[in-house]
């Protein structure tokens, strides 16, 4: 398998051929060989980085991200008026936290969504809007400190007030993304899950991150059953949930198996597990994105991955049974938004090395994807 630059070799199971039989066949001799040629790569990195996916289960196969990427990004059509291309809501930034939701928000933009809303606390707000004026900023929620001398039902009346105020956006979404900067405030996570609530009556796709997932962890029935929920945990978020839901310690070795059961038992959602390579499974099926992204493992990149992997699955939803892979559009959204994140932050390390930070890979996003959809 030709890591470096994505080529799959279909879907032939990683873990049916023994690592010491395929290092010393001619067929990956030959290989090593090409990438090289190619440009090379690290011989302290992407040799390690090869073993630990051939040890992956033979139950996961690679997915084939960059055709799944073709097949589900739209061409560019002057014929199209604005929003047709996607709009995307972040519900997300506090007082401590605004460098996340705008991470997310601004990557669905720079993917090519059309719009991209940001739904946060009132003192965040300001602090968004500085960053960019591409976004729709909404200050519309509230955190305890704010309202900690009103009686319950002044407190009430102000949560109907913030529901109201997203249900009048509500329908327009193609996806939420729920919990970049979020935080952890009791009432801020209370008016947030009334509307991942609403959202779901309303059969709006939902892209779960950061404290979205802590939230969702000590509430699984705000998912359970809904199939159009994403939820992208890293390595101490997904513990927590295996933990909660399958009440069992985490096993490396039987990865996509304890991925699928997971998703199984909490109802059909799709789970997106970051890693070395991302482990993707909607209860059903199972698939591994391992492109080589970047050494460096600068904060904010999850964020770009829920904003990416809102705008796929959009995309996805909007292809409808026009592709040809079969797959849930959930699954499909979670593999392109995992491959072009790594892809991206493949190209900024090699300009920025040890300095790449977050921005960078963001604006590496539309080459990533230019590579591989070309717009004209």
């Amino acid at each position: 398998m030709l890591i470096r630059y994505g080529v799959s070799t279909g879907f032939a199971s990683l873990g049916s051929v023994k690592n010491c039989m395929l290092a010393s066949s001619a067929v990956f001799r030959r290989q090593q060989f090409l990438i090289r040629s190619l440009g090379g790569y690290s011989d302290h990195i992407e040799p390690r980085r090869m073993q630990d996916i051939r040890s992956m289960s033979g139950t996961t196969f690679e997915a084939d991200a960059e055709n799944v990427m073709r097949e589900i990004t739209p061409v560019l059509d002057p014929s199209k008026h604005k929003g047709q291309a996607g709009k995307i809501a972040v519900i997300g930034g506090c007082r401590e936290y605004t460098g996340a939701p705008y991470f997310a928000a601004i990557s669905a933009l720079k993917i090519g969504a059309d719009l991209s809303h940001v739904f946060c606390t009132k003192d965040a707000a300001p602090v968004i809007k500085s960053y960019s004026p591409e976004l729709i900023v909404h200050p519309i929620l509230e955190e305890s400190y704010n309202i900690s001398g009103l009686e319950d039902e002044e407190r009430r009346c102000i949560s109907s007030k913030i529901l109201a105020e997203v249900d009048k956006w509500m329908e327009r979404f193609d996806c939420l993304v729920v919990g970049p900067g979020l935080g952890r405030d009791p009432y801020l996570l209370e008016c947030v899950s009334e509307i991942m609530k609403h959202a779901r009556q309303s059969n709006v796709p939902i892209v779960i991150d950061g404290d979205g997932l802590f939230l969702v962890t000590n509430s699984i029935d705000l998912v359970s059953g809904y199939p159009l929920a994403v939820l992208t945990p890293n390595v101490n978020e997904y513990k927590r949930l295996v933990q909660k839901v399958l009440n069992c310690e985490v096993n490396d070795r039987d990865a996509p198996e304890l991925l699928q059961s997971l998703a199984k038992q909490i109802g059909g959602v799709t789970i997106l597990q970051k890693g070395k390579s991302d482990l993707i499974s909607d209860g059903e099926i199972a698939k591994s994105v391992s492109i080589y992204g970047s050494p460096r493992r600068c904060g904010g990149q999850g964020d770009i991955l829920s904003g990416s992997v809102a705008v796929f699955l959009s995309w996805a939803r909007a292809k409808g049974k026009a592709t040809t892979s079969q797959m849930n559009p959930t699954v499909l959204g979670c593999i392109a938004g995992s491959a072009l994140l790594r892809k991206a932050a493949s190209l900024a390390f090699k300009d920025k090395k040890r300095s790449t930070l977050t921005t960078d890979i963001i604006e590496c996003l539309g080459r990533s994807l230019e590579d591989i959809c070309p717009a004209c």
